[in-house]
Parts: C-alpha cells; sequence; structure tokens
C-alpha cells in the first residue's frame, strides 16, 4: 500500500520546550489514522508541520510525496486541514464561506458549481446554503468547515480535534462522514482525546510529551499492550482503600484507576490470590475485556513512571 506520509525523526523545539520529540512514522493511503493524547501531548503541533504551517526544528516528512521542508506550499495545496477553531466568517452565508475556501485554491466557474453542489449534498447542507455562519449551530458550522476543507477534493484531509464542543448527535454525524471519506478512497488523519472516536481508526499513535509512546490497530493496542488482564471492581466505599492497602504488600497490581462506581485495575498474570482476597471481602470480581481508554491510561502512566 502507497504511504500517504512518512516522518521521519520529527522534532519541534520552542525554545527549551520539545513539543515534538523524534517522532517517527506513517500513514498509508486510505486509511484513517488517529492520534490519541492530552491536551499538550503534541498533536497539533505535529499536524501543523505535516500541513506546512509550522517548520520542523529536524527530521524529515513527506506528505503525498512532498517534502514539507523543502516545498510547505506544495503541501498546503495538496491537502485539506480543518484546525480546532474551524476558521469560518460569521458575517457570511454557509455558500459564501465555500467561495472563500474555494477562492484560494483557484477554483472557479462550472468546476466550482459542481464541485460545491457536491460538497453541500455530501455534507448536508444543502438546505443551509444561503444561511448565516453566525446563526448556525455547532454542529452545522462544523460540518461547514469541513465542506470548506474538502471543496478542492483532497487525497488527504487532516482533522485537528474536529468534534471538540459538539454535541454527541453531531459527532456522531462527523463520524459517519469520515467514514464516508475513507470509501471514496481519502486518507483521513485525525486527532482525538475522544476514545470511542480513535476506536474508529485503522491504526492509532499514542501520543506523550511529544512522544509516540504506542503506534497499532485499537485491537492490537487491546491485546499487546497491558502486562495483564482487567479487573473491574466493586465493593463500596471502602474498596478504594482495599486496593491501594494490597497493592503495597503485592506486586500483582500495575495500576487502579477509578471505573464508574468501580475500578479498573491492570494486574500481571491471573492475580488469582487477589481476586480471591478481595471476593472473600465481599467485593465483585470480574475479568472485563482491555478498553482503549485502560491502554491510554497505562502507557501514559509508564512513560511518567
Amino acid at each position: 500500500m502507497n504511504r500517504a506520509v512518512l516522518v521521519e525523526n520529527l522534532s519541534r523545539h520552542f525554545g527549551s520546550f520539545r513539543a515534538v520529540d523524534d517522532i517517527s512514522f506513517d500513514v498509508q493511503a486510505g486509511e484513517i489514522f488517529g492520534f490519541l493524547g492530552a491536551n499538550g501531548a503534541g498533536k497539533s503541533t505535529t499536524i501543523r508541520m505535516l500541513c506546512g504551517i509550522l517548520p520542523p526544528s529536524s527530521g524529515r516528512a513527506r506528505v503525498l510525496g512532498i517534502d514539507i521542508a523543502v516545498n510547505p506550499g506544495g503541501v498546503k495545496q495538496s491537502i485539506g486541514y480543518m484546525s480546532q477553531r474551524f476558521s469560518l466568517y460569521g458575517d457570511l452565508t454557509v455558500e459564501e464561506n465555500i467561495n472563500f475556501a474555494a477562492g484560494i485554491r483557484g477554483l472557479a466557474g462550472d468546476p466550482l458549481r459542481r464541485r460545491k453542489d457536491q460538497i453541500l449534498l455530501e455534507t448536508g447542507l444543502a438546505s443551509d446554503r444561503r444561511m448565516r455562519t453566525d446563526r448556525l449551530p455547532g454542529g452545522v458550522k462544523q460540518r461547514l468547515a469541513l465542506s470548506c476543507s474538502l471543496i478542492h477534493d483532497p487525497r488527504l484531509i487532516f482533522l485537528d480535534e474536529p468534534t471538540a464542543g459538539v454535541d454527541p448527535a453531531s459527532r456522531r454525524m462527523f463520524w459517519d462522514l469520515i467514514r464516508e471519506m475513507k470509501e471514496r478512497g481519502r486518507t483521513v488523519f485525525v486527532t482525538s482525546h475522544y476514545m470511542d472516536e480513535v476506536e474508529q481508526c485503522d491504526r492509532i499513535a499514542l501520543m506523550n510529551r511529544g512522544r509516540i509512546d504506542a503506534l497499532d490497530s485499537p485491537s492490537a493496542l487491546r491485546a499487546t499492550i497491558l502486562p495483564g488482564p482487567v479487573l473491574e471492581i466493586h465493593g463500596g466505599e471502602s474498596v478504594g482503600a482495599l486496593l491501594e492497602s494490597w497493592r503495597h504488600r503485592s506486586d500483582e497490581i500495575v495500576r487502579i484507576d477509578p471505573f464508574g462506581r468501580g475500578y479498573h485495575v491492570v494486574v500481571k498474570g491471573k492475580a488469582l490470590s487477589f481476586q480471591r482476597a478481595l471476593r472473600e471481602k465481599g467485593c465483585e470480581v470480574r475479568v472485563v475485556p482491555a478498553s482503549l481508554e485502560d491502554v491510554f491510561v497505562y502507557v501514559i502512566g509508564r512513560a511518567q513512571a
């Protein structure tokens, strides 16, 4: 499969602060590739470098075969990019915002009219084309920002936390659009801190403190990263103190995290003595499938240890 993005030892420093620190990865053409990380992990800085907006401090990257340091303008013309802030003009209509984005790309006349009608249908905005943007709800503005990013029909689109601040129904609709983009052969590079969203990616990079700590498919990450099974434990108000007490006198417990009204505990091996002791104290204990959140919390905690 062809690579849409190739990154080799890429770094970006701001003074002594390493926002992105020597990362390497690739994105295959036609896949949905996700960046998962907390705020400040380096996700947006990486995207801005790959989009030709911010020059790297060191390392190399090629986007659609274009060197980001040698020809950042060529990268900008070849990709779609949707930032966290949507970058829309509130006093313009939906159609006028799209026209403005198309003008930047040099698209006009009949090609623009045909492409605009197509993209308005794809994103469900045909009935809103004459609405002022500042009167639109957040989910509709989100789809308008996507329309502006797609007007020139790019093969690769970067989406930087595109669903931040919108309601769950709008998030779901937006991810339907992302899957449709993949079906049409586009490559999608998306950053998010929503676990349910990145579960839908073909591959995910877990980013922390400027570095990539793990990269694989969601299923592979769940199956291979943790050192043992995940136990879900419920037992009333005293269970937290009981778990901490056991952790201090046993090496079976790797990590304890609150989960709903109970806890998720990552253990080594089967930890049968630990499970038996909890049940003798009246706790409910069951082995559950590892979630991506379990993996993410474990990887971040391991890196900070």
